[in-house]
């Protein structure tokens, strides 16, 4: 059993060391400010699979959606936890929140296929523009741009109505590249109501050019746009409702680093990060003052059923590639 401390290791040298056969053991030392003493903790290593989709009915008539990244079978968990949503309910729902909160993105055709279960058909998702014409893509609500290959349509029996349900979308600082696809389509479209925080702003496109002795290359090759033309990186995706936490620690500050604080961070075509606020530098405590906002406080959304939330927004009813973003 290795028995070298972790100390001054990277995260994922750190991670090789824990991982190891499944079933086999490995004892973890860790130490923490708030204990006296180190806590010795006893695992069993095992294969884990976790659903990237969360799905819960909050109360008769609206669901909730929770996606914390976006897979390869993201897509078709989505349309198994709407479908599942609705029978629960034994009827048509009268809303749905689509949480994508500290969604760190992932699988680009995935991200096009959440989009395509409340877009109308072949409505544009995303699109990208660089120097090459490889570079240069328009992805669209198609099974094309989202389906697996050889594998049926996911969305193909989802109940139309998800298409029209009164839909918002929460969104923060941690929400970045596939979900701000997901969420700045869907504020194009005006299918749904965004709320929450500016999200981080990753939207460059990597390109992997691979080289000999099993080496490569990544290159930035292409911004990502939403429908209307706006740039993502950055800058991210403004929501249409600004509900901050009601106090942010100095720990919580430190994770809320956006792109547009990264050194060399590619620039945003439009301009748009030079005239965004950038995320408060981690080690300066700050606290949140709540603003009054569309007549509505944001300690009482917060009181809000999901009812209240769809009708206090003013919901209206409007009808790849394998790349990682």
């Amino acid at each position: 059993m290795d028995d070298t401390p972790v100390r001054g290791l990277s995260l994922n040298d750190a991670v090789k060391r824990m991982r190891g056969k499944p079933g086999s053991k490995v004892i973890l030392t860790i130490a923490r400010k708030s204990e006296a003493k180190p806590i010795v903790v006893s695992l069993t290593r095992a294969v884990i699979k976790t659903k990237s989709v969360k799905i819960k009915l909050l109360e008769p008539d609206y669901g909730y959606v929770r996606i914390t990244q976006f897979r390869e079978h993201t897509t078709d968990n989505l349309a198994d936890g709407i479908a599942t949503l609705y029978k629960e309910n034994k009827k048509p729902l009268k809303g749905m929140i689509l949480d994508l909160r500290d969604d760190p993105g992932g699988l680009l055709n995935g991200a096009v296929g959440v989009a395509t279960a409340f877009l109308p058909p072949n409505a544009l998702v995303v699109y990208t523009e660089g120097r090459t014409a490889d570079a240069k893509m328009r992805l669209t609500a198609n099974v094309q741009n989202y389906g697996r290959p050889g594998a049926a349509d996911p969305l193909a029996h989802l109940l139309t109505d998800a298409h029209k349900v009164p839909l918002v979308v929460l969104v923060n600082g941690g929400s970045a590249s596939a979900s701000e696809i997901v969420a700045g389509a869907l504020q194009d479209h005006k299918r749904a109501v965004l709320v929450g925080t500016q999200t981080f702003g990753k939207g460059s496109v990597q390109s992997i050019l691979p080289l000999g002795n099993a080496g490569g290359i990544k290159l930035t090759t292409a911004r990502y746009f939403t429908p209307n033309g706006r740039s993502i990186q950055a800058k991210g995706i403004v929501p249409d409702v600004t509900v901050e936490d009601a106090t942010v620690t100095s720990a919580e500050q430190a994770l809320r680093i956006r792109e547009a604080d990264l050194e060399n961070h590619l620039s945003n075509p439009n301009g748009d990060d030079k005239n965004s606020k950038p995320a408060v530098k981690p080690g300066v405590p700050s606290k949140v003052v709540l603003k009054r906002q569309n007549r509505t406080t944001n300690v009482q959304r917060r009181r809000m059923t999901p009812a209240k939330i769809t009708r206090a927004s003013r919901i209206r009813r409007t009808t790849i590639s394998w790349r990682k973003v």
